[in-house]
């Protein structure tokens, strides 16, 4: 894993999340438990969120039936950022904290709904 891209991305408290950076779809051994980022490289190669989310990594990131599979897809998601997050409380309070700093991850621009996940 040496030579795996990684990603930081800040939440609007100033936190700073470290993310590894795989191709859409990867092979995840399921149990795994953390959050998720769908993201596309724009103009500039700076790496712009389609996505945020959390729960068991093999079924939200490496699967093709994610709920809002059609929307990532359609925003041109390449890549998936994943997180080992053990804890639902921990998982969510980042997955909010992002939110809140990456607003264009919602809806119109973004596939999340609402600023709750």
């Amino acid at each position: 894993m040496a030579n795996q891209e990684t990603c930081t991305w800040t939440g609007k408290s100033g936190a700073k999340y470290l993310y590894h950076v795989y191709p859409r779809h990867p092979s995840i051994t399921p149990g795994q438990d953390g959050n998720y980022i769908y993201a596309k490289k724009n103009g500039q190669g700076l790496w712009v969120p389609i996505y945020m989310g959390e729960g068991d990594l093999s079924q939200r990131a490496s699967s093709t039936n994610h709920h809002r599979a059609e929307c990532i897809d359609l925003k041109g998601a390449t890549h998936v950022h994943l997180r080992l997050n053990p804890t639902k409380e921990s998982r969510r309070a980042e997955e909010m904290d992002l939110l809140a700093n990456y607003t264009n991850a919602l809806a119109p621009n973004g596939c999340n709904l609402s600023p709750t996940g």
